[in-house]
């Protein structure tokens, strides 16, 4: 295995924060690129959300690895020039700002461009960059109750929203994708560009497929909470000592459940012959399969179903998902040290197994830990870089 170095060469400047900006840019620092956080003198909002320490919290800890970090007040007249050194120096700037902010601050494509010509500006705003809300600010639940997922997660008259932030770390990725392929176009063209990624176009896309549905049948599907509508039984099911999940599509998984059950009549009976009967017939089946699991324990509910080939698996509390044998083989929550922490933190590693490369795991930075490193690399002497320090610049 080697380290991996795919992006090495390229200089990330990271100007966003909060998940999906700076998870966006640990990606890429996870390939071998040089991020560059920069954040207010200070420290920026997302290490006092949650905070687990004096300077970091718990999302800082996820999105802040595999950077350095500077700070520069980018409200300060004098640090349009440190910027324009950044930039002339970078590859890649991720910010996530609507249009009218970017533009006030000179992180526009164009003042960009200016810049560098062939500079690759990566942004990802809550509404995209055109429409009536392109200015609107926003968060991942936005995305969710405005893609209708949250309305059919809950139930009639409570809509939910998933308490994971997947449209936030979705668009993460979605930002890192583009920025390769920014890249590799950049590679054989020469030419930079501007890679847009949203969170309402993120959360419409991941939310499509009832979105279709209801589009091309207009099936008007209201909420059930955890049950499927698609199949059953797809649902949580309480268990003597806590509660388990199945998952059921396909009439081979069906004809498992029944005979592990005890009820091979349903294989045969042509009411239950489709997904979408089954679908259907969602309350009779799970109440069924509700009434069976009820006299067992979790345990013994996840091994019948395991040995008979359903997929099944226990609903854990925090502690619990964190030492489940599954989560600890896998290896994806490290112990990243933070000088601010009393402890080692599961930080999860970069969900991803390559069978030659090994992406880091390099510690969060401390606030503006690496400015006067960076400054010097863009040509302030020691000097210029006291008198940024003295004006409060950086």
């Amino acid at each position: 295995m080697t380290t991996a170095n795919v992006l090495s060469g390229v200089r990330v400047l990271d100007l966003a924060r909060y998940i999906a900006g700076p998870y966006c840019a640990t990606l890429l620092g996870a390939l071998g690129a040089d991020v560059i956080r920069i954040e207010k003198p200070g420290g920026g909002e997302d290490r006092s959300i949650g905070p687990v320490g004096a300077s970091a919290s718990a999302v800082y800890l996820m999105t802040g690895c595999n950077k350095r970090s500077m700070t520069l007040d980018l409200k300060h007249p004098a640090a349009h020039e440190v910027v324009a050194r950044l930039v002339r120096d970078a590859d890649v700037v991720i910010a996530n700002m609507p249009p009218a902010a970017l533009g006030r601050m000179g992180l526009d494509y164009a003042s960009l461009c200016a810049l560098k010509p062939d500079i690759i500006l990566t942004t990802q705003t809550a509404f995209g960059h055109r429409g009536p809300w392109a200015e609107r600010g926003g968060f991942d639940g936005l995305g969710q109750v405005m893609s209708g997922s949250a309305f059919l997660s809950g139930t009639p008259g409570a809509p939910a929203r998933s308490a994971t932030p997947y449209v936030d770390y979705s668009t993460a990725v979605l930002g890192a994708f583009g920025t390769l392929a920014a890249l590799y176009h950049r590679r054989d063209s020469g030419q930079g560009q501007h890679v847009q990624a949203s969170l309402l176009g993120t959360a419409l896309a991941a939310f499509s497929a009832p979105l279709i549905e209801q589009a091309l049948l207009a099936v008007n599907r209201v909420p059930s909470g955890n049950r499927g509508q698609t199949s059953a039984p797809t649902d949580l099911f309480a268990t003597v000592d806590g509660f388990i999940m199945t998952q059921v599509l396909g009439p081979g998984l069906f004809a498992r459940v029944a005979q592990a059950i005890g009820a091979p009549e349903w294989i045969t009976n042509p009411v239950y012959a489709s997904d979408k009967q089954r679908g259907d017939r969602r309350d009779e089946i799970c109440e069924r399969v509700g009434a069976w699991c009820r006299t067992r324990t979790r345990d013994e509910v996840i091994d019948i179903m395991a040995t008979a080939g359903v997929p099944c698996g226990p609903v854990l509390d925090l502690d619990e998902a964190m030492a489940h044998p599954q989560a600890l083989a896998m290896g994806i929550l490290g112990a990243v040290t933070y000088p601010d922490c009393s402890k080692p933190a599961p930080v999860a590693r970069v969900p991803l197994d390559f069978s030659v490369l090994t992406p880091p795991q390099v510690r969060p930075p401390l606030i503006g830990e690496h400015t006067d490193e960076v400054l010097a690399e863009v040509g302030y002497d020691a000097a210029s870089i006291a008198r940024l320090r003295a004006t409060r610049v950086v």
